[in-house]
């Protein structure tokens, strides 16, 4: 475990152009087992104010790619239809089943809403809009 997770955090990350290790603690990881310190120690405020430093520019850096991944994923997101209480629905997924139009009991939120059915049909009535067309 402790060679797959060395390997892990001394790879550069995509997002960060960082090593993982050197983000979390300030340093890179030692690939040797020599325990001689090469340099200077840090003083403790140094070292704080550099870790703080380096934490600003990995949010800032994942914060710019989290930007670009929703820009992308909003490329081919649609509109979605507005649905209204006593709106009169068919379901794609009852076509075999299908006995009439479905009121719109309740809107659950913008992908889902509760439908009035039978309850000889023994389907859970809050569904997905894409399972529903507009009569």
């Amino acid at each position: 475990m402790a060679t797959a997770e060395f390997a892990f955090n001394n790879k550069v990350h995509i997002a960060t152009k960082s090593l993982l290790f050197k983000v979390n603690y300030g340093r890179e990881p030692r690939m040797s087992f020599d325990i001689r310190k090469k340099g200077k120690n840090m003083k403790a405020e140094e070292f704080m104010k550099e870790i703080k430093n380096r934490h600003e520019k990995v949010k800032a850096a994942l914060v710019k790619l989290q930007e670009e991944m929703k820009r992308q994923a909003d490329r081919n997101r649609k509109k979605a239809e507005e649905y209204r209480v006593g709106d009169k629905r068919a379901m794609k997924k009852l076509t075999e089943k299908y006995i009439g139009l479905y009121v719109v009991k309740k809107i659950i939120s913008e992908n889902a809403v509760e439908l009035e059915l039978l309850v000889s049909l023994r389907i859970h009535p809050v569904v997905n809009v894409r399972r529903i067309v507009k009569y």
